[in-house]
């Protein structure tokens, strides 16, 4: 893994390895590497997993009905949160920041909730502060540790990507 690679090549370099799980990515696949291979679980240790809500768009994806077997991954990324950074609640009214929030404690009663806005955090709220209880995510999810994966994602959410050629504007493409 790439993780396994930088610790050996890199041993005494690193005081914190961030790993940005992009998107509506399920959180458990990457915390498992932490426990289930033997080299990263001597050489590290999973301090905290910490997830951006969207403040103005998370409910709808929390809301959503999901197909049968299907997992909601907005409510995986929550459930397996140690903190929840609410971001962009300068978007949205207080009530529906209430609700928001609401939700979140009805899926995550444990995790903080950080309210901010353009994703200024203290960094003492989310580094070194060793959140992180395995035994509470096996009671949550007995299966945790186990490799094998029955999960099944929405096949509606998908990626793409566009080629032009020539050169990129950026204040263009902003505007």
């Amino acid at each position: 893994t790439t993780i396994k690679k930088l610790i050996d090549t890199r041993k005494n370099d690193f005081n914190h390895i961030i790993i940005e799980t992009t998107g509506l990515a399920d959180p458990a696949p990457v915390a498992q590497t932490f426990f289930i291979d033997e080299g990263i679980e001597e050489s590290c240790r999973l301090d905290s997993i910490v997830t951006f809500i969207d403040a103005k768009f998370t409910s709808q994806h929390l809301d959503e009905e999901k197909p049968e077997g299907v997992e909601n991954e907005a409510h995986e990324q929550v459930a397996f949160a140690d903190v929840l950074i609410l971001n962009k609640t300068d978007l949205v009214t207080s009530d529906e920041l209430e609700e928001t929030k609401k939700k979140l404690k009805n899926i995550n009663v444990h995790a903080p909730i950080i309210e901010t806005q353009y994703s200024r955090v203290p960094i003492e709220k989310v580094i070194n502060i060793k959140a992180f209880d395995l035994d509470k995510t096996l009671q949550m999810d007995d299966g945790f540790l186990d490799i094998e994966s029955d999960h099944q994602h929405d096949s509606s959410i998908t990626s793409f990507g566009i080629h032009i050629e020539g050169e990129f504007k950026l204040d263009e493409l902003n505007e």
